[in-house]
């Protein structure tokens, strides 16, 4: 199978990690623009490059696209931007016309507008340090209540208004997009949410668009497009993958989702606005699986969910972390370790990396993942399970798969959950240091070893100067 990827930036798990999980198995190729033309955090992807990429493909058998990196350059250039409707849409008729005829099925995505409640501009707009919690606050309290502002100056809120109306016009142009049969799947992803918000709004005025003009029900002119609305964002692509490796597969994994903490499965996750439960049900939906009793299912999705609140590594929000005995079934198997975002939850990675210097990492061990948000952690762990999961004996790349998951395991638990708060703990002065870094990261590169069996070079990477990322580079 041929997959063509266009990411949303050039971040390692969005550029790098597609590619490692590809490589499980050695019958699929997976083509990806130069990283190179891709945006970052200060800069915005060379459009006419990467279009100049997709007009000397080949035909692939699936094309799965960040339709924010065409449109705006990027995920972070989509909020800030400064092009016309008019301008993007020039851009993106372009893209339709050299899409065309390379590609069985085309599998879109493009983001809901987040609205972080912080007074960070990293990522924003410049005003973003001063008024960034104001303007979520009158988001939440506008959608909940009605309520207007006067705490946020007029140009600062009609700049931000138009921005915003200027993204989801381009969104409602995509829904003729997919019933003019462009897209075989398209995605609507709610980045960075909550309970009440103009996001959250528009991801209501989109599901009845959907609704009102029928867009999921099979008809003559297009008998299998679907489109979602979803929480979430950097994992839609990977979600996208299984579901083009399943679509390409003609079958449908049965998977069975255990929550650890099962009476707590209804509580809603950080950045997310529905339960554990639901967001977990969505990614397996929208990866082409089909939900099923333990019994009677191909894998089984373990998942370490929060039974208070969920905590946050990065913010210092506490939690209970998991204190129960780990008993991992007799037949394949996933974790997806959410009790904490950005990160790990330490007691729980610890059970589990005993449990497997005891018994060894073993066939029926398909992946785990800890990564950012709940969305994240579930989608890039479903992809990795599907393609495993229709890896054919002779196609299995098992140094692939215990790269994949030193990676996995470096980034998510031994960075996110440990390092980088040591690192983060030294102070506003402390700038990202590879040598630090790869001088606290060494005991945990020994321990995984063991486990993994192998005795990979590793090294390390800031991508964009901060701490929020790290690279880990496995040779």
């Amino acid at each position: 199978m041929k997959i063509a990827l266009i990411p949303i930036d050039n971040r390692p798990v969005c550029y790098n990690l597609p590619k490692e999980i590809v490589a499980i198995d050695n019958s699929l190729e997976l083509f990806l623009p130069d990283r190179k033309l891709l945006g970052g955090l200060r800069s915005a992807a060379d459009v006419e490059g990467i279009l100049d990429w997709l007009a000397g493909l080949k035909k692939v058998d699936a094309v799965i696209v960040s339709l924010d990196t065409i449109a705006y350059g990027g995920l972070i250039p989509s909020r800030r931007c400064k092009n016309s409707a008019e301008d993007i849409k020039l851009r993106l008729d372009k893209f339709k016309g050299r899409l065309k005829n390379k590609c069985k099925k085309v599998y879109a995505f493009s983001s809901i507008m987040r609205i972080s409640n912080n007074n960070f501009n990293e990522e924003e707009k410049e005003y973003w340090n001063k008024y960034g919690k104001k303007i979520f606050e009158y988001s939440y309290n506008f959608h909940k209540e009605g309520a207007e502002t006067d705490d946020i100056p007029e140009e600062i809120l009609s700049d931000y208004l138009a921005t915003r109306q200027r993204n989801f016009e381009i969104n409602k142009m995509y829904l003729g997009w997919l019933k003019d049969n462009i897209f075989d799947t398209l995605v609507f992803s709610k980045d960075d949410c909550a309970e009440y918000g103009l996001n959250v709004l528009e991801a209501e005025v989109l599901k009845r668009m959907i609704k009102e003009k029928n867009l999921t029900a099979p008809n003559k002119s297009a008998p299998s497009k679907s489109v979602y609305v979803k929480a979430g964002a950097d994992e839609i692509p990977l979600t996208l993958l299984a579901l083009a490796v399943c679509d390409f597969n003609k079958a449908v994994p049965k998977i069975s989702p255990k929550f650890l903490a099962p009476e707590h499965k209804d509580l809603i996750s950080n950045y997310e606005d529905i339960s554990i439960e639901k967001s977990t049900f969505a990614q397996l939906e929208l990866s082409g699986c089909r939900i099923s009793d333990e019994k009677d299912s191909d894998l089984v999705l373990l998942v370490n969910n929060f039974e208070e609140k969920q905590g946050e590594i990065v913010m210092k929000v506490k939690t209970k972390s998991f204190s129960g005995k780990l008993s991992l079934p007799e037949k394949p198997y996933m974790i997806a370790d959410v009790r904490f975002a950005n990160g790990a939850d330490n007691k729980f990675a610890q059970t589990l990396l005993k449990n497997l210097e005891k018994n060894g990492i073993g066939p029926d061990f398909y992946g785990y993942s800890a990564w950012n948000t709940s969305a994240n952690t579930l989608g890039s762990l479903i992809c990795t399970g599907v393609v495993k999961f229709f890896t054919k004996k002779k196609d299995f790349n098992e140094e692939a798969f215990k790269k994949l998951h030193i990676t996995k395991f470096l980034d998510d638990w031994a960075y996110q959950a440990n390092v980088r708060q040591i690192l983060t703990g030294k102070g506003k002065e402390n700038r990202p240091d590879v040598r630090s870094l790869k001088k606290l990261m060494t005991p945990y590169e020994k321990r995984l070893d063991k486990i993994l069996e192998i005795k990979p070079q590793i090294k390390y990477k800031f991508p964009w100067k901060r701490f929020f990322e790290v690279e880990v580079i496995v040779k």
